[in-house]
């Protein structure tokens, strides 16, 4: 056995949290699959875990929880730029990796702290109209099946599963590698400055078509933004921020200033309105470049719960307009700004940008803290439009509100069917977003 006992677990927020369950920690297909067999052989289920980055409890174990930090190495990066690796390796040693011979994802979320598999599995995106999520990036993969089998997935090998499975939520086995095609290394041009919400509203497809990856961040309380425009240049204009600005913006200001904000906040709700425009004014416009990965990526050490939604990029002004409006007429405190991305439409089932170009429209809260109707209100003006919520974050919906919302969702949920009749990989969490296994 490559594991041992444990009597708790929590994810990165502390929202989410298992006791009683037994942790294993295999290290190769081979390892993977023993687990997994001895455990569906008990009648155990089995949740494969990255770095506990989700916010919902799609990862929360309730037997076994498969751990794969042994299973995290990089196992080829080709001439075309097509990089396998071990499914545990995390998101910030990939991009090293890819950098040191001169490569780079085409797009990236905004934290790089998650195993490949999981920012993979829960359908992560960065910004850029013209752009899709991490997903859209995958060439092939390999599963561990409930039956200790492995199972190759490419456009022309197990085509259904591959393409199913490129946001597959765990649900239809554990995966062990993944194939993603890399690009020769850029820079990023990164502009950032004040914004005016109804300005930004106005003109929003304008602005997040303006340059490449564009996105922006709400301050509630205000109608203060913070714009962020990165342009893809070439490598040889790197013109990186001098050392004591990068650590005072993104460091002091970013994180030490805003986590006592935060916390302030929390001890006195009543600060939180005028320390919000305080927050709104802190960050000065600045202009840099860097390499990619290095622009795309912020640190995030104050710690938060979120809940996002994915709604058609035409639909994005008037849910802002909405949310802003509803925000004013409450009394709601909201110490978070609200983040604002968007992706290209793709052809993934469970992808939240399926068929459509999409706007993400994301709240936060202090960890801790009960979200209560912020994220109601952000959750029912996105349901006017048939928004769809992030799979690793936060959300009310079960199986047959998303099944409206998704046009191939049966189509995957039959494929889940096939794989996995038994629900070796379900838990509580998925049972209710897709329906048990088996239904």
């Amino acid at each position: 056995m490559a594991g041992t006992r444990t009597d708790r677990w929590r994810n990165w927020a502390g929202n989410q949290r298992a006791t009683g369950i037994e942790v294993v920690r295999p290290a190769g297909a081979d390892g993977i699959a023993g687990e997994v067999l001895r455990a569906a052989r008990s009648g155990r289920r089995v949740r494969p875990i990255g770095s506990g980055h989700s916010f919902a409890a799609i990862g929360r174990p309730e037997d076994v929880q498969l751990v794969l930090d042994r299973h995290a190495a990089l196992v080829d990066i080709g001439p075309t730029g097509l990089v396998t690796v071990q499914a545990g390796m995390p998101l910030h040693r990939l991009n090293a990796e890819l950098a040191a011979q001169g490569w780079a994802l085409t797009n990236l979320g905004d934290i790089d702290r998650q195993t490949v598999s999981g920012a993979l599995s829960t359908g992560t995106h960065g910004t850029g109209a013209r752009f899709g999520g991490l997903a859209t990036q995958l060439r092939g993969f390999e599963l561990v099946l409930a039956d200790g089998s492995l199972m190759r997935c490419s456009a022309t090998e197990n085509a259904d599963v591959f393409a199913a499975g490129r946001i597959g939520l765990g649900a239809l086995g554990v995966l062990s590698t993944v194939t993603l095609q890399a690009e020769p290394a850029f820079a990023l041009r990164a502009e950032e400055g004040p914004g005016h919400l109804p300005d930004l509203i106005d003109g929003f497809a304008g602005f997040m078509t303006s340059t490449d990856h564009v996105e922006f961040y709400w301050f509630p309380h205000t109608d203060r933004c913070l714009t962020k425009r990165n342009t893809r240049v070439p490598l040889s204009e790197v013109a990186p921020l001098g050392r004591w600005r990068a650590v005072w913006d993104d460091e002091i200001l970013a994180n030490a200033v805003f986590g006592g904000v935060v916390a302030a906040g929390r001890r006195v709700p009543a600060l939180i309105p005028p320390l919000a425009r305080v927050s709104a004014r802190a960050l000065g416009p600045r202009t840099w470049t860097d390499r990619s990965h290095e622009v795309f990526v912020s640190r995030r050490r104050v710690r938060f719960q979120e809940m996002e939604y994915a709604v058609p990029l035409a639909d994005a002004p008037g849910v802002l307009a909405e949310l802003r409006r509803v925000h004013r007429a409450s009394d709601w405190r909201a110490a978070f700004p609200v983040e604002v991305r968007v992706a290209a439409a793709d052809d993934i089932p469970l992808s939240t940008a399926t068929g459509r170009d999409t706007a993400y429209i994301a709240a936060h809260v202090p960890a801790g803290t009960d979200p209560g109707p912020w994220f109601a209100a952000l959750e029912s003006i996105a349901g006017e439009v048939q928004g769809r919520p992030h799979w690793g974050k936060l959300h009310g919906l079960d199986a047959s509100a998303l099944r409206g919302r998704y046009p191939r969702f049966d189509e995957f949920t039959a494929l889940r069917d096939r794989l996995d009749p038994a629900g070796v990989f379900t838990n509580a969490h998925l049972d209710r977003v897709l329906g048990p296994a088996g239904s």
